[in-house]
């Protein structure tokens, strides 16, 4: 086999094969004989079929197959030997003017390209710090005093207030015509949590057990319910119960429902400083992370492979459209999807892929197993049963292929932050919590 590597333009290259006809030949009849030995066929034996009614009728998809094989290890054997790393497959065409005996074969491909990584001591990251403060601490207690709340019935003329529990039954009609879920016996929600669209729920303030309203309500244009999505209803709303919401204490007695090791309000305010420092730990190093990787990536200097953009591109298109199902969108898998939507996504994950690789090769940066292990304790330290999540991770390749690319990422990071320039910023606890 001869083989000659050409460069076209940037990344793409181009790679000649030239294979024997006596090779493929030769295979082909190799395949058709262990083919006759199993192939079943109207009026003869198994076995029994004569190897030019074989080769009639398979010798085609045969030959197909061996011409395929036979130019995929030639291509690899010649990449090799070119000591080329590809990006993506080849686009092979055959090619005119072979010698005799011989066919010719043109494969153009990319290759991944030199990474230059650039001097991370020219990096400005921004680096974020936060506080759990006490107040963050009260907020959080509020929540759980919420989910434990009670409800106990209003006198009969008392008018529906925020926090109160209200039992309705209302229709609501569009243009005089009822529609899908727009009408409920005995529906239960509960005033200023948000279950109910504003509208709903200004209405409802201040009426009485025994009262009915009609009022208009609009649904958003972005609205789940595509059907009623941006027009207007008329809702008929009679409320039927009025139940006053009360929290418990934060008391011991709050403390000990709650599981709390140390059942007192001291150790209850301990417990949950600990799990919002855990999630906050978490927090910042995600945003950090991101900082350190965006500012590794500006001052790396490389050529992106299509190839790789292409199918990074077709993953996040895929991606959109299994949310789009999950949503309830009908033809989903049909929904017509601008590539240019995710085209600088798709670039910035490939661009990151390759320039995080090349340091993590350069200086020695892989996932030690002391380091896989301490992330997954951390990661299984806030369920009530860690030693069970130990091994839920550890049983499974995929999740620890997961923990091992965060945990590389974490040292990554690291590397990145020790070398460029940093500013300090600190962050308030309710604008982190609130940007995921």
């Amino acid at each position: 086999m001869a083989v000659t590597v050409e460069t076209l333009e940037k990344l793409e290259r181009k790679i000649t094969l030239t294979l024997p006809v006596k090779t493929i030949q030769s295979e082909v009849e190799s395949r058709l004989k262990r083919l006759a030995k199993t192939v079943k066929m109207d009026g003869f034996r198994p076995g029994k079929v004569p190897m030019n009614v074989v080769a009639q009728r398979y010798g085609y998809s045969v030959h197909y197959e061996v011409m395929n094989d036979k130019v995929g290890e030639a291509f690899s054997s010649a990449a090799n030997e070119a000591k080329l790393r590809v990006a993506g497959q080849p686009r092979i065409t055959e090619k005119e003017g072979a010698p005799e005996g011989e066919v010719a074969f043109d494969a153009v491909f990319e290759v991944f390209p030199e990474v230059k990584l650039g001097d991370l001591a020219t990096a400005e990251v921004e680096k974020l710090s936060c506080e759990v403060s006490d107040a963050a601490i009260d907020k959080t207690l509020d929540i759980l005093r919420k989910q434990r709340r009670t409800f106990s019935q209003r006198p009969h003329d008392a008018a529906a207030q925020a926090t109160d529990r209200v039992t309705v039954d209302f229709e609501g009609k569009i243009d005089g015509e009822p529609f899908e879920g727009g009408k409920a016996d005995d529906f239960q929600f509960i005033l200023g949590d948000g279950q109910m669209l504003k509208e709903f729920e200004d209405a409802t303030t201040g009426m009485k057990v025994g009262e009915s309203k009609t009022f208009p309500l609009a649904f958003p244009a972005d609205y789940h319910g595509k059907d009623v999505a941006g027009k207007t209803a008329d809702f008929l709303v009679s409320v039927k119960k009025i139940e006053a919401a009360h929290l418990p204490e934060v008391n011991e007695a709050l403390a000990k429902s709650l599981g709390i090791e140390d059942a007192t309000v001291e150790g209850l305010r301990a417990d949950i400083r600990k799990n919002l420092e855990r999630e906050v730990k978490f927090r910042l190093m995600s945003r950090n992370k991101q900082a350190a990787l965006d500012a590794l990536a500006a001052v790396a200097e490389l050529d992106l492979p299509n190839s790789s953009v292409q199918s990074e591109l077709q993953r996040l298109i895929e991606n959109a459209r299994a949310d789009l199902k999950q949503r309830g969108v009908k033809d989903a898998d049909k929904a017509p999807i601008p590539e240019e939507i995710f085209k600088p996504q798709a670039e910035r994950r490939v661009r990151l892929g390759l320039v995080v690789a090349e340091l993590v090769r350069s200086h020695e940066l892989q996932a030690k197993p002391e380091q896989i292990k301490a992330h997954i304790d951390e990661l299984s330290a806030s369920y009530e049963k860690p030693a069970e999540v130990v091994r839920w991770y550890y049983g499974d390749a995929k999740r620890m292929g997961e923990v091992e690319a965060i945990v590389i990422e974490n040292n990554v990071t690291e590397y990145i932050l020790s070398k460029a320039k940093i500013t300090e910023k600190a962050i308030a606890f309710d604008d982190l919590m609130g940007q995921g």
